[in-house]
């Protein structure tokens, strides 16, 4: 790496003042480092060099501004400089700022830092702080992303990431659940949104989230939110059900056309079903769900599905779907206290299972790529 006289001289070119030829050189040699891990970690220790690029994210010219966001992604994808990222800039600060422009043409890099720096709880919780400190707010964030063309220059699917990174928190669980705000109709829609799987994927992780407060699912089940249809659509094919099955359905789930397709992305198939799986975890969510009839959609969708990891997650809402009641008692599963070996048992099962999968998909892969090509 560089010589402390050689950052020195470096970091001298890495200002608002200097020469436009020198500093693109200098940003760019910048942005060599961030693409390797040991490149980052060298920055994670030099915050000066950390500053300068996100003070240069204001500079005039937009290949000087495209290599410091740039950068920042690379930097802000490594977990260890989270921290210095936050705490030693004024990043934040000024991606929310800009974020809120209409006209700015890097919001889209804004959103993947941001969904970045998130991922983390303790990093996730500055990124929450920031936006309550600058009166910006979580409403603010969810206006914006459910605005058609709030930026003409940028799509901000990366939105829906950081959404989903936020809920983690219990303060934007509560904020998106709150009753009189609407917020979770809002975004109910976009389990569908064809143009993105980032956005998709996004609202579902959200959806999943919020559904760890179950004292919300009866209300999320009621007619006021009506969350089942927007989970099981995605996951809903064109087979044809019997009249019974059909009427059993919610009303947008009967009778669905022949060229009905499903959910193209394996992950968040996932989230749907551990969503869907959540809401039974309470003895009213699961005699709704059950009610809905949610069974013969399960049934065709495990005919169809091919992906080990979501199948068995099928299996799992399956078994609850179709089985007893648990005893007295135990009727809110997020609530039963499981002894601890009993506990460390079932992760070692799961352990296990999670491996087989993987070693029957490699198997597989394999006779698939070793079988001879058809004439």
């Amino acid at each position: 790496m560089l010589s402390d006289g050689e950052a020195k001289e470096l970091l001298s070119f890495l200002t608002l003042e200097m020469r436009a030829d020198v500093k693109g050189q200098a940003t760019g040699y910048i942005l060599g480092l961030t693409g390797n891990r040991d490149g980052c970690r060298y920055l994670q220790t030099k915050p000066d060099f950390l500053k300068a690029l996100v003070t240069l994210t204001r500079d005039p010219s937009i290949a000087i501004v495209k290599d410091c966001y740039h950068a920042l992604i690379n930097l802000s994808a490594d977990e260890t400089l989270h921290q210095p990222l936050v705490k030693e800039t004024h990043l934040l600060d000024i991606l929310f700022q800009n974020l809120l422009d209409p006209e700015y043409m890097f919001a889209d890099r804004i959103c993947t830092i941001l969904s970045n720096l998130s991922r983390h709880e303790r990093t996730c919780r500055d990124v929450f702080s920031a936006l309550q400190e600058q009166k910006i707010g979580l409403d603010k964030v969810v206006e914006i992303f459910c605005t058609e063309g709030f930026n003409k220059k940028a799509s901000l699917h990366y939105l829906g990431p950081l959404l989903s990174n936020l809920t983690q928190l219990p303060e934007a669980r509560q904020f998106i659940l709150d009753k009189d705000r609407c917020v979770i109709q809002r975004l109910l829609p976009y389990t569908q949104y064809e143009e993105s799987t980032t956005r998709r994927g996004g609202v579902v992780g959200t959806l999943r989230n919020c559904c760890f407060a179950y004292t919300h699912h009866e209300w999320l089940l009621s007619d006021a939110v009506d969350i089942l249809p927007y989970l099981l659509l995605p996951l809903a094919g064109p087979e044809e059900l019997s009249e019974e099955e059909n009427e059993g359905l919610p009303v947008d789930l009967q009778y669905l056309p022949e060229d009905k397709k499903r959910e193209d992305d394996p992950d968040i198939r996932k989230m749907l079903l551990e969503t869907l799986m959540l809401l039974t975890a309470t003895k009213v969510g699961r005699q709704i769900v059950k009610n809905k009839n949610v069974y013969p959609i399960m049934r065709e969708f495990h005919k169809w599905e091919k992906d080990p990891h979501v199948i068995s997650a099928c299996e799992k809402l399956v078994q609850v779907l179709i089985g007893d009641e648990p005893e007295a008692g135990m009727e809110n599963l997020m609530e039963v206290e499981i002894p601890k070996d009993v506990e460390e048992k079932l992760k070692e099962l799961d352990t296990k299972e999670q491996e087989q999968m993987e070693k029957d998909k490699q198997e597989s892969e394999k006779q698939l790529n070793e079988s001879p090509e058809s004439l």
